[in-house]
């Protein structure tokens, strides 16, 4: 079940978050009615990040073999062709 909050359960029920969180649930968090952030565990954190990372490392190792540099018009417009081929 989706866990939205207001941000001052974030201060008021922290232990009640932290369990949630730390069962692999995301705990959105409102302000004003209004989505302002969302809370995850470091673990889920690293699923979400750790590919773009290693992309990223990745690409320098490329670019460090290579004096070839693309401006980002030429990648966003491979990128694009790519999706629409």
């Amino acid at each position: 079940m989706i866990q939205i909050r207001p941000v001052s359960d974030l201060r008021n029920r922290f232990v009640e978050i932290e369990a949630i969180v730390n069962g692999g649930e995301p705990v959105y968090l409102t302000k004003n009615g209004y989505g302002t952030m969302v809370v995850v565990s470091i673990e889920e954190y690293s699923k979400l990040t750790d590919a773009i990372e290693m992309k990223l490392d990745y690409a320098d190792i490329q670019a460090s073999a290579s004096n070839e540099r693309l401006s980002h018009e030429t990648v966003f417009n491979n990128v694009r062709n790519k999706i629409n081929e």
